[in-house]
């Protein structure tokens, strides 16, 4: 008989791996791993968004079949969700740890006189917010390290509906065959597949619609031997080299040099995932 996967322990033991893998970004000032990206990360989303994009368009639908409502942001990052939020709301409540990120978002809200978001500078789920009417998290949620407690934490302080933007590999890309190597299966981080079977998994049956504003932009790196470094950071096998004649080979195979740079295979996509809340709540 096949074993049947605990994708929430699934999702759970990558979230582990994926923070060891990403513990040499953060800073010992507030462990802020943006204060050097913020308005970096800040131009990336406006080029993004730049492009029309299909989960904008519905989410925005869903405010305004809902006049008068409230959304929670949890990870706003620099405010672009934010921001296109509050044309559409009563009222945003935009959580975000990071100082710096604030420090960005505070300056966008001033810019474009946003006046109906409120701020929570803490981590999810420790933040205390208040009842909303819908709760978003856009790509916020790879960190953290209970599936279940974040679902039942949103869940708990929303309304009518939770959405969900989280990323969408590819089950061929560079990352899922060497995931398959060091693991034994295609997941080399927290993504869409494994969230869509913990809810399902938790009794929860999403809705699921995938972006229609085309792949992320590919990865680039200078040399083969970047690449190779970058599949053992992300795979949390830095230390060792069991595995390096077989990275050198998958990414001597696999990425195109174009213009100086090797690019690695588009193997990215974004999924809303979304779904109704049960009980009725009050402010």
């Amino acid at each position: 008989m096949e074993k049947m996967i605990d994708w929430i322990n699934l999702w759970n033991e990558l979230v582990r791996a994926y923070n060891a893998s990403h513990s040499h970004n953060q800073h010992l000032d507030n462990q802020d791993r943006w204060r050097t990206r913020a308005q970096e990360f800040d131009g990336h989303v406006r080029r993004r968004w730049a492009r029309a994009d299909s989960s904008r368009t519905f989410i925005l639908a869903q405010l305004d079949a809902a006049p008068n409502s409230t959304v929670l942001d949890i990870g706003a990052g620099t405010g672009a969700w934010a921001m296109l939020l509050a044309q559409h709301a009563r009222r945003v409540t935009a959580v975000e740890p990071s100082p710096a990120m604030l420090q960005v978002l505070r300056r966008n809200l001033e810019a474009e006189k946003v006046t109906n978001v409120e701020i929570v500078e803490d981590v999810w789920p420790q933040a205390q917010v208040g009842i909303h009417d819908f709760t978003l998290c856009s790509h916020a949620m790879y960190g953290l390290p209970d599936f279940a407690q974040f679902i039942h934490s949103i869940e708990a302080v929303t309304r009518q509906m939770c959405f969900l933007l989280i990323r969408a590999p590819t089950l061929d890309g560079v990352m899922a065959e060497a995931a398959r190597r060091v693991w034994g299966h295609p997941y080399d981080s927290p993504n869409y597949q494994i969230a869509f079977n913990a809810l399902l998994q938790m009794g929860i049956f999403p809705n699921v619609s995938m972006e229609d504003a085309g792949r992320w932009e590919p990865w680039v790196s200078d040399r083969l031997e970047d690449a190779r470094d970058q599949i053992k950071r992300r795979l949390g096998v830095s230390e060792t080299s069991t595995h390096d004649d077989f990275f050198m080979d998958l990414v001597s195979r696999r990425l195109k040099y174009e213009d100086g740079k090797y690019v690695w295979p588009l193997a990215m996509r974004t999924a809303l995932v979304y779904w109704r809340t049960q009980a009725e709540k009050s402010e």
